[in-house]
């Protein structure tokens, strides 16, 4: 599977400010920036970002998916201490 088609499942489904996926061989990281996650437990976080992936995920394309999930505010704080390369 494709970083594009992982980053265009997820956006067909959710309205996000940015994404950020990364990784091969069906491990891969995402990174979510949405208001959406205001007030959401992280399990929730995670449950919204899972749901445009359970097919791919249930058919063995996509192994293990890393998720972290930021609302902007807290995204812009993330990246002061951990900037993405």
């Amino acid at each position: 599977m494709e970083i594009e088609e992982i980053k265009a499942l997820i956006e067909a489904q959710l309205t996000l400010d940015e994404l950020h996926v990364k990784g091969e061989n069906g491990h891969y990281q995402v990174i979510a920036v949405s208001e959406m996650f205001e007030g959401m437990s992280r399990v929730k976080q995670q449950q919204a970002i899972y749901a445009p992936l359970n097919e791919v995920i249930a058919s063995g394309a996509l192994h293990a998916v890393q998720i972290k999930a930021f609302t902007p505010e807290k995204w812009q704080r993330e990246q002061l201490l951990n900037p993405l390369n």
